[in-house]
Parts: C-alpha cells; sequence; structure tokens
C-alpha cells in the first residue's frame, strides 16, 4: 500500500493556489482564477484584505496563544462586540465549525440535564450537513458521511427540511433542541420558508425546547444580514458560526441566551485554542469591516445584481440550467445534471472557481466586497463554459 504525506481524504485538484490578490487566486505556475468559492464561504474579505491581514501579522508579533487558564482582554472584548450585534448573551469560541456545532449540541443538552430533565434528542433535518466529527455527522442523515464510521452517536432524529408538519410530529418527551440551517448549504443552496422558521420557534417555545441553528456557512454577513436568522425576524436560542467569521483564519463560535447556556459552567466544556489572541483578532479585524448597516446593504445590493445577471445569462442554455436560489451571496445555480464536472470544467478550463453542492447545484459563494467588474467577469467565464462544455457519458 502507498499513502501520500497529507492523508488521502480530499480528492484533490490540479489547481495549487500559492497567492490571492482579492477575488483572484494566482497558482504555482502563475494561473489566475477568480475565487467565487472563497474558502466555500471562508475568504469573505477575499485574499489580503489590507485590515484583517494588519491585523493579524500585528497580533502575531504581541502575543499569540496563552491558554484559557488566564483572562482574555483579546476574546471579552470580540465576544462582546457579538453579544452587541445578534441576539446572544454569551459566547464560546472554537477553532471550526463542526467544533461550533458541538458546543451548540452539549450546550442544548446541558441547558435540560443541569436541572434534572432527561431530555436529549435533537431533531435534525435531511439533506443537512453540520460537520465531520462523530456528533455531527450523526446529527446529519447522509450516507455516505456515515459510512465507515458505525455506530453513530443515538439521540438524534431526522425530518425532512421545511416540513413543519414533520417536524412537530418529532417531538416527544425526550426532545432537546431543534438544530437546522436557515439556510443548506451543502444541502443545495437551499433556504428555509419564512413559516417553517418562524413554525419552528414557535414550536419550541410551545414545548420547552430550544432552537439552535447552524450558520457556519450562511452566517457573518453572507446573506445580507449579519447572520440569516435576522431574515426571518425570529431569535433563536444558540447559533453555531464559523467559516467567514475569522475571514480566513481559524475561527469558530457558539452563541447563546443566558437561559440556553444555564448548563454551560465551569468544567462543562473546553478548547486549547479557542478564543486565542491571534484568532480574537482576526474576528475583531472582520466586525470592523462587516458589522455596519453601509457593509450589509452593499452585500444586499451586490448579491441582488449578481442574481439578476445570472437569472438573465441561464436561459441560455435550458439544457443545463433551470434556475437560481439563495440570499444575498450565497446562491446557488440549479443545474439539469450533477454539477461537479461542470464545477471542474469551470476551474480547469475556464479560470472560474465554484463549489459543487447537494441536489445538482452550483455554489457561488463569492468574496462579499466584490464589485460590478468581478460580476461581468465572472458571467463572462460562466457563459464561455457552458458554451463549450460537453457532459461526460452517465
Amino acid at each position: 500500500m502507498t499513502i501520500t504525506p497529507l492523508m488521502p481524504v480530499y480528492p484533490r485538484c490540479g489547481f495549487r493556489p500559492v497567492r490571492g490578490e482579492g477575488a483572484w487566486l494566482i497558482s504555482e505556475d502563475g494561473s489566475r482564477a477568480l475565487d467565487f468559492a472563497s474558502g466555500i464561504a471562508v475568504n469573505l474579505l477575499g485574499h489580503g484584505h489590507p485590515h484583517l491581514t494588519k491585523a493579524i501579522q500585528d497580533q502575531a508579533a504581541t502575543l499569540m496563544h496563552v491558554s484559557n487558564l488566564y483572562g482574555s482582554p483579546q476574546g471579552e472584548k470580540f465576544a462582546q462586540r457579538l453579544v452587541d450585534t445578534t441576539f446572544a448573551d454569551t459566547v464560546f469560541f472554537t477553532n471550526s465549525g463542526a467544533e461550533a456545532v458541538e458546543c451548540a449540541i452539549k450546550t442544548a443538552r446541558a441547558y435540560h440535564q443541569s436541572t434534572g430533565s432527561d431530555r436529549f434528542e435533537i431533531i435534525t433535518f435531511k439533506n443537512a450537513f453540520h460537520g465531520r466529527t462523530m456528533a455531527t455527522i450523526s446529527a446529519s442523515n447522509q450516507e455516505k458521511m456515515h459510512h465507515g464510521f458505525s455506530p453513530l452517536l443515538a439521540g438524534f432524529k431526522y425530518v425532512e427540511f421545511d416540513d413543519l408538519a414533520a417536524a412537530e410530529a418529532a417531538i416527544t418527551d425526550k426532545t432537546a433542541a431543534f438544530l437546522v440551517e436557515p439556510i443548506q448549504g451543502e444541502g443545495g443552496v437551499r433556504p428555509a420558508s419564512d413559516a417553517f422558521m418562524k413554525g419552528l420557534r414557535d414550536l419550541a417555545d410551545k414545548h420547552g425546547i430550544l432552537l439552535a441553528l447552524d450558520e457556519v456557512q450562511c452566517g457573518v454577513a453572507r446573506t445580507g444580514a449579519l447572520y440569516a436568522y435576522e431574515l426571518y425576524g425570529i431569535k433563536p436560542d444558540i447559533v453555531a458560526t464559523a467559516k467567514g467569521i475569522g475571514g480566513g483564519f481559524p475561527l469558530g463560535a457558539c452563541l447563546a441566551t443566558e437561559d440556553a447556556a444555564r448548563g454551560m459552567v465551569p468544567g462543562t466544556h473546553g478548547s486549547t485554542y479557542g478564543g486565542n489572541p491571534l484568532a480574537m483578532a482576526a474576528g475583531n479585524a472582520v466586525w470592523d469591516v462587516v458589522a455596519n448597516d453601509e457593509f450589509l446593504e452593499n452585500v444586499r445590493k451586490t448579491g441582488e445584481k449578481l442574481r439578476a445577471a445570472i437569472e438573465q445569462f441561464i436561459g441560455n442554455y435550458p439544457n443545463l440550467f433551470i434556475g437560481v436560489r439563495g440570499k444575498g451571496l450565497m446562491l446557488g445555480i440549479m443545474m439539469t445534471q450533477e454539477a461537479r464536472s461542470f464545477v471542474a470544467h469551470l476551474r480547469d478550463n475556464h479560470g472560474l472557481l465554484t463549489v459543487a453542492a447537494g441536489d445538482n447545484t452550483l455554489r457561488i459563494l463569492p468574496p462579499l466586497n466584490i464589485e460590478d467588474s468581478h460580476i461581468a467577469t465572472f458571467i463572462e467565464k460562466l457563459s464561455a463554459a457552458a458554451a463549450d462544455y460537453v457532459a461526460p457519458a452517465s
């Protein structure tokens, strides 16, 4: 058996970026690609953003890590900003989205069990993606993620996404929480309906359970709101966030109300690296840029322009494209066939980076600070790729 130094769990492509400039990535061979994948919704300010870069450089030269045994002026500052701009009263910092969702699951169970209740079951929704840890794959109903890792963790019940009646029918006296993505990312950029999200909030209140949202992909200004729950006019009890919150630096967080976090007392949870000064510098720098009405309004306007351009274009290729869905700059182009081969064609032959998703969806996740010229180049490359695309034989 032969194995590579990098464990071969990713089917890596031939594009090998070594440098980034704004919305562009440059490969080691000098080729350039327009990055409308953003590291899967991570590089929300593009590559080499001066404010983010300087904040990381300055903090790295000052203090990178000390552990959570000590007070954290940097963490306190960023946590307060998150509390001031969201529903939350308290924050736990993590290194990734999966860890943030893990914390959300533990917070929901601890909420009930800290008072002697034996509620533990989490109702989740089909086609969701919550991460790659044992708990988060157990929270997802996808067989491809389960294969090879049995037995899964108990305590998760799957129902159809955007089906409020199914969610209500699944509630028992063991139910602790709902865990839902307001907009499914890996599942095909599928936004939940207003009625569904408001209904989940009402059901949670009625039955004394928590509403936990996975906003790892749709959060941090991606939809034109700081968090997607704002679009639905509801307040959750818990939110898991990551990806864009560090602008490319590994960072996540679990946000919660004071009541929801009542079981998270000293000794119940921890992280060696979570909330380290370097991560907090990145998070604060991102918040400097995105947490204001002007930036969010620009994301909404840019998203409308991009969506309109795509909708105008795809009518030329009904054999390939069906329509567009999503919010803000989290868009999915629904295709008539599996999207991965077209994603490869865009990348390898036209220098355009996108992401495949479930339900035959081409995911469009550009930096949030793209300009009209980037949209024009995107449509130009997409059009050229559609014109010379030959689908692989089935």
